[in-house]
């Protein structure tokens, strides 16, 4: 019964006594590069909308539908496509007041909202809409974000300077362990680049004109290349 045990242990001895060969090492390094570009953005999101309240629910609901009907004009005499802006939310929503004798809370009136998208694609136009926008009754204004619409293809200097990197990094770690560093067998792109900027925001009503910064967006490449490596002769 014991002879298994005997055999295995003879076995495993045996294992680690074996010489490591050089087909045991790893026969590739595997580095990470990148590189990074600063490009101006050339598209622009901004985010409007009108609120109003009222006794009644159709009241308030028609002096929202009057007051977004002045921007969506406005946004046309600003010379920003139709295709370019959409509505993103409407709402009625009821009012509550508060009665302190009974503690009900009633229904005292009425707030009627709508929000309309739209993309700016001349990004140095982007103040002079805002204050179009409040100047024809818009009264809540915000979440304006940047974009780089062709990340990509900015990138493909970026992309030959991540290799390089790559290779920079693996040339030493082929160095600091011997070895000689052979032909890439893999090259594989990370992450894609992040080409918006969002969080500027501005609210109505603005006694001054709008100041906005479209600054730089910097965007990142990453490569994972895998290297063939040989002994060191």
């Amino acid at each position: 019964m014991k002879k298994p045990a005997l055999l295995a242990a003879v076995l495993a001895t045996t294992l680690l006594a074996a010489p490591v060969r050089a087909d045991d090492f790893p026969s590739a390094i595997t580095v990470s590069g990148e590189a990074m570009i600063s490009v101006a953005p050339d598209l622009a999101h901004i985010d409007a909308g009108v609120a109003n309240d009222a006794k009644t629910a159709k009241e308030a609901s028609d002096a929202n539908n009057a007051a977004m009907g002045k921007v969506l004009l406005a946004l046309k005499g600003a010379g920003i496509d139709e295709k370019d802006y959409q509505t993103s939310r409407l709402s009625l929503q009821p009012q509550y007041g508060q009665n302190k004798s009974t503690g009900a809370s009633p229904v005292v009136g009425f707030r009627a909202s709508n929000r309309v998208t739209m993309k700016i694609r001349d990004v140095t136009k982007v103040a002079g809409i805002i204050d179009t926008l409040v100047s024809a009754g818009a009264n809540d204004i915000g979440n304006i974000s940047f974009e780089v619409t062709q990340a990509s293809k900015l990138l493909d200097d970026a992309r030959e300077q991540a290799v390089a990197d790559a290779r920079r990094k693996a040339e030493i770690y082929a160095k600091a362990t011997g070895v000689t560093l052979g032909p890439p067998l893999n090259v594989a792109e990370g992450g894609g680049p992040v080409p918006l900027f969002k969080g500027r925001m501005a609210t109505a009503p603005m006694a001054a004109p709008a100041a906005v910064a479209p600054g730089e967006e910097t965007l990142t490449v990453t490569v994972n290349v895998s290297w063939a490596i040989k002994q060191g002769q």
